[in-house]
């Protein structure tokens, strides 16, 4: 069963977040995530949030887990967390 990585995001420093959001796509990739949604135009129809959405699909709870306990996310994640104010969940799908 599909899982999925969702990202709720506010940049607070959009010039060292690139630097980390450049080098995302590739290692998900490499753990067979797909970028489905990351940061496109957005309406806002109810309640409040920030601006910038990902989600990522993978094929299952267990690679999307590698993924995020990778060493190379961990040595990219200190930008993402120094740069923004996340909210992530692995969700599985239907």
């Amino acid at each position: 069963m599909s899982v999925y990585i969702l990202a709720r995001i506010e940049v607070t420093d959009p010039e060292a977040y690139a630097s980390y959001a450049s080098q995302t796509v590739a290692l998900a990739e490499k753990f067979g995530g797909e970028f489905l949604v990351k940061a496109g135009a957005m309406t806002q129809i109810e309640g409040t949030g920030p601006e910038r959405h990902v989600v990522i699909r993978f094929p299952d709870r267990a690679a999307a887990e590698r993924f995020y306990a990778s060493e190379e996310y961990a040595e990219i994640l200190p930008i993402a967390m120094a740069a923004s104010k996340r909210d992530l969940v692995i969700v599985e799908g239907v």
